[in-house]
Formats: structure tokens, sequence, C-alpha cells
């Protein structure tokens, strides 16, 4: 049996090759800062507006507000960095977003009336871009559709889930115990210059391509449309654990606590995207894709069950095991399913479908817990990935696609 030393270069060594790629390096570090507060903005909303109001619902509702904003404008930004390209979108974009947070802050923190935080919320969203698509769309520009393109795609859901690891515990306990505004404005910092660096990256900047070129649009490719609809449920579920979570833990008198809990619950998904990215799959996209959806809904079962902090964790972190090998598998049945001149759009439309389902499931998940406590709040998160299942496995047929063929993946690893 091989030793630790080579069990680790196993893993290690199929991501290693791809920062020989030139220019990677560049944009995959600037990607990660700037989309670094995807996991900290809603968190970071829900802990200040409930310590300000009271109220779960409220904070629920207007975290809602910022995912519905963000979710409607994705596929309107996708298709203008399509257009005309990433540098020229993203930096007025992250400008205005920028200030509509600070705006949303100081409208908090001097009691302005309720309607001006919803109004703000939906410029926050309105101008946040989807930038782990963006990260993706320069893999698939530089890779095309080789083998290392699912190492690449692994990758980035690993570093999605180095995001949601340390981005609640760093929101919730800056928040807690520093100052409530504190995990907003090291969310706001992240943002701006992560983006503004990563739009200075051009080597590696997909090409704009002719307007007689990008006719059409990603979601009316039945596929895709089956992808959004299971990654609305799945958002459901992202969002509604988000905000449980942290009432969860308030019940049980720890709640700076919660963004560990949420961390262990994305530590599930690294450790299992890591494993997923150096596998040498021989079954299909479609077929990884079902599997995972199956071994989500079967790993968040437990959840119902549990009234303890230390139980709870454990839950949680095998419950996070099947996110990254889901998300990692639907991108990719995007990038086989949609034009090369729509990638970004399509991509955005995945991140649209799960940014939606996150403000379904804040805003449901805020009365819920008002309602009912948030032990009892969790049957929505489940209640939301048994539908997932059930949209994704009667619809598989649609996410039939051509697959690498052994040629083009031996000479391409």
């Amino acid at each position: 049996m091989p030793g630790a030393r080579e069990r680790g270069e196993i893993v290690v060594g199929p991501y290693r090759g791809l920062f020989s790629t030139p220019g990677a390096k560049g944009f995959v570090i600037t990607g990660f800062i700037g989309r670094m507060p995807m996991s900290m903005l809603g968190i970071g909303i829900v802990l200040l507006i409930s310590a300000l109001t009271g109220s779960y619902a409220t904070a629920g509702a207007i975290s809602a507000t910022v995912s519905i904003s963000y979710a409607v404008a994705a596929p309107l930004s996708g298709r203008l960095v399509d257009r005309f390209g990433q540098a020229r979108v993203l930096v007025p974009f992250v400008l205005l977003h920028g200030a509509a947070l600070v705006a949303m802050m100081l409208l908090a923190e001097y009691g302005a009336p309720l309607w001006t935080l919803f109004a703000s919320g939906v410029v926050v969203g309105g101008a946040a871009t989807s930038l782990g698509s963006m990260v993706r769309a320069r893999w698939s520009h530089l890779l095309g559709r080789s083998a290392r393109l699912h190492t690449a795609f692994s990758f980035e859901s690993v570093a999605d889930e180095v995001v949601f690891v340390a981005g609640p515990a760093l929101v919730t306990g800056l928040t807690t115990l520093v100052n409530l505004y504190a995990g907003l404005v090291l969310a706001l910092v992240c943002t701006v210059t992560g983006t503004i660096a990563f739009a200075l990256q051009r080597g590696t900047e997909p090409p704009v391509r002719p307007a007689e070129e990008r006719s059409g649009s990603p979601i009316t490719i039945p596929g895709v449309a089956l992808l959004s609809c299971v990654f609305l449920a799945m958002g459901s579920v992202f969002g509604s654990i988000d905000l449980i979570t942290v009432a969860f833990a308030e019940e049980h008198g720890t709640k700076a606590a919660s963004g560990l809990l949420l961390g262990v619950f994305a530590s599930g998904s690294m450790v299992s995207g890591l494993w997923f990215g150096f596998r040498d799959w021989k079954i299909t996209l479609r077929q990884r894709f079902v599997r995972g959806l199956a071994v989500f809904a079967v790993g968040l079962t437990p959840i119902l069950l549990v009234g303890d902090m230390r139980i709870m964790a454990v839950v949680l972190f095998f419950a996070g095991f099947a996110i990254s090998p889901t998300i990692i598998t639907g991108y990719a049945l995007v990038e086989r399913l949609v034009p090369a001149h729509l990638l970004t759009e399509g991509m955005s439309w995945i991140s649209t479908a799960v940014g939606s389902g996150v403000a379904v499931g804040a805003w449901a998940a805020g009365r819920l817990t008002d309602v009912f406590g948030p032990s009892n709040a969790y049957a929505f998160s489940y209640g939301c990935a048994l539908l997932a299942v059930a949209i994704g496995i009667g619809g598989n047929t649609l996410l039939r696609t051509p697959e690498i063929g052994a040629t083009e993946a031996q000479t391409t690893a």
C-alpha cells in the first residue's frame, strides 16, 4: 500500500498540474478573494438585521431581497460579459455593489425606515456578479473540453467550499465579538479589491465573440432549464440552512457558534470535492449528477432528528458530502450543453437558480423559524432536497451529453 506521502501526491498531483497553465495562478488567487464574500454577505445581513430588529423573518426577507435581485441580474451581467468582456463589466458593477453595501450599513446604523434597507438590498444584489462562473469560463477557455477541465472545475468547487468554511466563521466572529458591522466591512473589502484585481488579469480573459455569434439564450436549452430547476431547489436548502442554523445556535445559547456549524457543513463538501476531482470516473456526467443528488438527500435526513450542538456539527459535516460533486457535475454539464459564445451566461443561469433558491429558502426559513422554532424548520430544508432529487431523476434524459473519449483523455492528461 502507498505511504502517506504517496497518497498525498495522488490527491494533490492532478491539481498541481493545473497551475502550469500560463496565467492560471493570477486569476485563481484574485478570483478566490473576490468571491470570498459570497458566503459572508447573507449571514452578515441576517446577523445585523436580526440584532437590530429582533426578527429573523425581517432579516430573512432582506437577505432574500439581495438574493432575488442577484438572481434576476446575474444572467444579464453574464450576457454583458459575453458581449463586452469580463473587465469592462466587472469594474463598474463591483463599484456600484460596494457603494450600495456601504449605504445599507449606514441606513441600518442611523435607523432609516425599513423600506430603505430593502431598496439598498436590491442594488447590492443586482450589482453583484457571478465571479465563480467567470473563473470557470476562463478555465474552459484555456483548457477546452479536455479531461483536465474536470479537475479544474473540481478545484474551483473546493475553493468555493473553502470560502464557505472560512466565510461564515469569519463574519459571525467579527459581527458578534468585534462589531455589528465588522463582518460586512470585511466582505466589502474582499469583493472590491479581489474583483478589480481579477478584472486586471487580461491575458486569460475569454475573447469577445462577434455579434452574429451571440444569438439565442442558454435557458432555452432543455438541459440547462432542468439544471436550473434542480439548483433552485438546492439553493433553497442552502439559504434555509444558513438562517435556521443561526437560530438553532442562538436557541442553544451559542449564537457565535453558528458560523462554525456552517463551516463544518462546507467542510464536508470540501473534502468530497478534493476526492471527486482526482478520481478517474468511468460513469457518465449524467449518472454522476443523479447519484450526487440522491446522496445529498440521504445525507440531510438526520438533520430532522438532532437537538444537540455537537451532534449537529457531525450531521452537518456528513450532510455536506454530496454538495461539491453535484455542483462540479452541474457546471460540467452546462459546459457541454451550451455553445462557447454563451458560456458565461449559461453558467450564470446556475448562479441565478442557486441565488433564487437561497432567497426563497431564507424567506421561508425566517417565517418558519419564528413560528415553529429552528429544529422543526429544518424540515423545509429536507423537503427542498427531496424536490431537487425528484426533478433531477425525473428529467435526467435531458442531460445526455457527448463524453470525452479515451484517446482525448490520455492526450490531455
